[in-house]
């Protein structure tokens, strides 16, 4: 059988979950998905334990469901706000007599590229090869085989923040599912929504949610850049309350009604009723009043991300813009605010693995598809009181030692 990867994405406003199938050629088959609203986790930080392994436990029962197995174990998102991506070049001497590049060679590699001296709060959750190179030849994927007498490697080094990575574990592990591992969600992202081809070209990923924003720089088909903003979605209902004085409740309902990011989009700018923000009585704004506060709220945002961008990766992106998220590119508006801003091309994402329809279930999705590409074990799930656990029997996750001492630093 298929080896079966369960994926969770923690996000600040819902919880999804998605169960899929990897066959020989790495194609992923959705089994099951589930969300379930989240209200323990504030700007990409869990602040309620309790609330948030209720709502893991939700969404993961409703893809349990539909898939009809028990999920034991899954790997879990972990947002920008908690980790650092380090780029780091490393090698290793080849010293079997016939100079032929082994799986252990390759090991030893990956796992001393995560030896590198990081924070004393931080731990290395993971270590992803963009690429190997044998006595200079780069751009190899899978060097085992090969002979040669100097394996290097490029690696992301993926480093976490240990009180933030024992807060996520701590609530999966009270959802009574064992974690896996941790994928930082610029990697995950990517899987679901991008192209190859955009990758290739240079593309930024916007991916705003509900209390934060990632952006996400690919290039040559490697992310060469990832940050997380603490705004996102849930701060523009936030303005609205404040700048117009009425109730957060309304002004949710207000962007949510008009979806617009952009004043020139009003075709009919009237009064509308609104609860005062005691709601205690009524009162009448105009729509465009409320447009402009969340047009000034949207543009920020994109300055923010373009301004990282211009500081951290600068040059040319050839495939522009991707926006993602429903906090913000659902808007009429955003789009074209966003094209002139950064001064790209700029498109709405859309899923781009088969049997996902909606963004919620993006990221979820994308976690499935970038572990098996990783070729990292497989989640334990269980099907008609049968435990089927993977059959590989590969050691390369350094998430399996954080864990180990973050039990022993916590418990």
């Amino acid at each position: 059988m298929s080896d079966i990867i369960v994926g969770i994405d923690i996000g600040t406003s819902k919880v999804s979950t998605v169960i899929g199938k990897v066959d020989r050629a790495l194609e992923v088959e959705i089994l099951g998905r589930g969300i379930a609203s989240c209200t323990g986790v504030k700007k990409g930080i869990i602040i309620d334990i309790d609330a948030t392994s209720d709502s893991i436990r939700n969404s993961v029962r409703i893809a349990e469901a539909q898939s009809e197995v028990k999920v034991i174990s899954a790997y879990i998102n972990i947002s920008g706000l908690h980790t650092n991506i380090i780029k780091h070049r490393n090698f290793t001497n080849i010293v079997s007599s016939n100079k032929e590049i082994t799986k252990e060679d390759v090991q030893k590699l990956i796992y001393s590229a995560g030896t590198i001296s990081i924070a004393e709060d931080c731990e290395v959750i993971d270590v992803v090869p963009s690429q190997f190179i044998v006595d200079g030849y780069d751009g190899i994927i899978d060097p085992v085989g090969m002979k040669g007498s100097i394996l290097e490697g490029d690696f992301d080094v993926v480093v976490g923040k240990i009180i933030s990575v024992q807060n996520i574990i701590r609530s999966v592990e009270k959802a009574g599912i064992k974690v896996d591992g941790l994928v930082a969600e610029g990697f995950a992202a990517g899987e679901c929504i991008l192209m190859p081809d955009e990758k290739d070209m240079g593309v930024i990923l916007v991916d705003i949610g509900g209390g934060t924003t990632e952006v996400s720089v690919f290039k040559n088909e490697k992310l060469v850049m990832n940050h997380c903003f603490a705004v996102g979605g849930d701060h523009i209902s936030n303005d609205l309350s404040i700048a117009l004085k009425m109730s957060y409740a309304e002004s949710d309902r207000i962007k949510k009604q008009y979806q617009l990011a952009s004043t020139r989009l009003i075709k009919n700018d009237q009064e509308i009723s609104v609860n005062d923000i005691s709601e205690s009585f009524k009162k009448n704004i105009m729509v465009s009043d409320a447009i402009e506060v969340i047009e000034a709220r949207v543009s920020e945002i994109f300055s923010l991300c373009h301004d990282m961008v211009e500081k951290k990766c600068p040059g040319s992106y050839g495939a522009g813009v991707v926006l993602s998220g429903n906090g913000i590119a659902a808007l009429d508006g955003a789009s074209q605010l966003a094209n002139e801003i950064f001064q790209l091309p700029v498109r709405v994402a859309s899923p781009k693995l088969k049997d996902i329809t909606s963004l919620e279930y993006c990221t979820a999705a994308g976690i499935v598809k970038f572990i098996a590409k990783q070729e990292k074990e497989a989640s334990t799930i269980s099907k008609k009181n049968i435990t089927e656990t993977n059959k590989k029997t590969k050691n390369n996750s350094f998430f399996k030692k954080l864990l180990i001492s973050l039990k022993e630093l916590f418990y």
